[in-house]
């Protein structure tokens, strides 16, 4: 790609083999450009991203699921996007321009659209797509939004986005399709729900 960069993997004590096969990829590519930083059990997305921010060298971070329903083949296409416009958040969109889903059946794609309906009406994010996390952000903006952030589960990545504009950091977007994930289950519940509607209430009484 002709980019510098490194991959740091998170993983939380996950029971699939996540960490035997990032373990191989460390061998082949070298731990100069694999960095394997496991925690023994499951912490949350937030302590997550906090964690690999330590190990971070860079100047962007690109935080992206490792289950492939994010396909890396967007990355250069973030990166572009970025020098294009010297944003300081490039996010991925599944709902502008040729975004999409895939893998999903008709419910969970409700959910998911009635959940960023709401956002836009109650928070006008300037952002099109709140709930998804493949995101590129400059490092020293990805932790002041870290200190900033109370929010856990599906609201973290919303107040992500409500936080940046709040304080006037600014937003690109590329198309992205995701695709639902082969293997495991989503964690989507009634409880998941239910937390994303009070968390979209807090940000609404405190935005």
């Amino acid at each position: 790609s002709g980019n510098n960069y490194e991959i740091i993997i998170i993983d939380d004590g996950s029971p699939d083999g996540t960490q035997e096969i990032a373990e191989q990829l460390e061998k082949i590519y070298g731990s100069d450009k694999i960095l394997l930083r496991p925690r023994a059990r499951k912490l949350g997305l937030g302590t997550a991203y906090i964690h690999g921010m330590k190990h971070a060298t860079g100047n962007f971070i690109v935080i992206m699921d490792a289950d492939l329903s994010h396909h890396p083949k967007f990355i250069p296409e973030f990166i572009r996007k970025q020098k294009e416009g010297n944003f300081d958040i490039v996010s991925g969109t599944r709902y502008k321009g040729n975004g999409g889903v895939y893998g999903w059946d008709l419910k969970r794609k409700l959910i998911s659209r009635g959940a960023n309906f709401l956002t836009q009406v109650l928070l006008r994010p300037g952002a099109s797509d709140l709930t998804g996390s493949f995101r590129l952000y400059r490092k020293e903006v990805l932790q002041k939004l870290m200190e900033k952030c109370v929010s856990k589960g599906y609201v973290f990545q919303m107040e992500m986005i409500v936080r940046a504009r709040q304080l006037g950091y600014t937003i690109g977007e590329v198309p992205i399709s995701f695709v639902d994930r082969v293997y495991g289950e989503s964690k989507l519940g009634g409880n998941e729900i239910i937390s994303f509607l009070k968390g979209l209430l807090t940000l609404f009484a405190t935005t």
